[in-house]
């Protein structure tokens, strides 16, 4: 029997740095009950503003995660938090 490609249980669809920025997005919403900047990517990942801003548009293209055009902190993880990588101290 063969597999279709795409997502499966063990393969949720996006890569594991992809993953580590979901759960980010997932605990900073949680905790601070809001969504969070792209500088707070930033400062968390230790990386530059044009990686961090190329993931946050690579998430939305791919349909992780939902922005309103305009609207800062906008950035809303659409999977159930189960399908999120757990969130690692990098």
């Amino acid at each position: 029997m063969s597999q279709k490609s795409g997502a499966t249980r063990r393969d949720p669809g996006f890569t594991e740095k992809q993953g580590q920025y979901l759960a980010f997005i997932y605990t900073y919403s949680h905790m601070f009950r809001r969504a969070p900047a792209e500088a707070d990517m930033q400062r968390h990942s230790r990386v530059a503003p044009p990686p961090v801003h190329q993931m946050v548009l690579t998430l939305e293209r791919a349909g992780f995660i939902r922005r309103q055009p305009g609207v800062a902190r906008s950035a809303a993880a659409t999977l159930p938090i189960h399908a999120v990588s757990a969130l690692r101290d990098e």
